[in-house]
């Protein structure tokens, strides 16, 4: 069955604006009844703004009213005729050059806020190696005074989804998918990235000799 674009944040707007049944959320949302309890406990999800499926296209009022009167009932996403989003399949994400600055950020953001993320899962969420990783946790990074934990999903670096998904395979303490790639691009990436910051800062430092 589809999924909404964001199942928790939609999972929290119905929780908060509809008497629809934990199993029913769970159900339309793809989680457990108890992690939408928990939502409604106020245990999880804390400060997270929910997603109207109503306004987004995905559920209209009457079905919604369908559902609260009889809790045996399950929510039906509206199907649209859009292209729908293209699974992305096994081997190297890519990142674009213009972002691929970005990513000791994004690893810093998750070891903060995410320590139950394994390296792997880490890896396979934003295409680096576990040395990078490992790097930025150990503050051994070479670029480690310049970088600033960041959302990886702000940033560009994966989706929501792909987030919310690693976040519940660690919970459940699934292991990550197998993933068919080499650490070689990677690393030559980062030593790209290094050449370029190590080039930009001795001109830095040669126009601060000429002034």
């Amino acid at each position: 069955m589809a999924l909404p674009l964001m199942p928790k944040a939609t999972a929290v707007w119905l929780v908060e604006n509809t008497a629809l049944s934990f199993e029913q959320i769970a159900e339309f949302c793809g989680m457990h009844s108890l992690e939408v309890q928990a939502i409604a406990d106020g245990e999880v999800a804390i400060g997270m703004v929910g997603r109207d499926p109503v306004g987004n296209g995905e559920l209209t009022k009457d079905e919604i009213e369908r559902c609260e009167k009889n809790p045996d009932l399950k929510l039906q996403i509206r199907i649209h005729d859009l292209p729908q989003p293209i699974a992305r399949a096994k081997g190297p994400r890519y990142t674009p050059v213009t972002k691929r600055g970005d990513k000791p950020d994004g690893i810093a953001w998750l070891l903060k806020n995410h320590p139950e993320l394994s390296d792997a899962a880490i890896s396979r969420l934003i295409g680096t190696t576990k040395p990078t990783i490992a790097a930025v946790r150990d503050k051994t990074h070479w670029n480690t005074s310049n970088i600033k934990p960041r959302s990886p999903v702000l940033l560009g670096l994966c989706s929501q989804r792909e987030l919310e998904a690693a976040l519940s395979r660690a919970r459940r303490g699934l292991p990550e998918p197998e993933l068919e790639t080499t650490t070689l691009l990677e690393t030559a990436e980062d030593r790209a990235l290094a050449a370029e910051q190590a080039a930009l800062e001795d001109e830095d430092r040669e126009e601060e000799i000429e002034d």
